[in-house]
């Protein structure tokens, strides 16, 4: 199962909307969203490593002949 990122930021997002006060616990709570939301954001933008398959002379002409069928 992957993770929806951009679902995530909304969430947080909203959560942050919804503390406006000007109290020291909205004030600190504010502060921790904004380190959660930079968390998912750079993961939602994040590129996806890939991994490099090396493959054989033998393997290579068979993939040639294939896409010429």
């Amino acid at each position: 199962m992957r993770s929806d990122f951009s679902a995530a930021r909304l969430h947080l997002d909203r959560a942050y909307h919804y503390l406006r006060g000007n109290d020291e616990a909205s004030r600190k709570m504010c502060e921790k969203l904004d380190v959660l939301l930079e968390s998912v954001i750079a993961a939602e933008f994040a590129k996806p490593t890939a991994q490099v398959v090396q493959l054989s002379p033998q393997q290579i002409g068979g993939v040639r002949r294939r896409a010429r069928e």
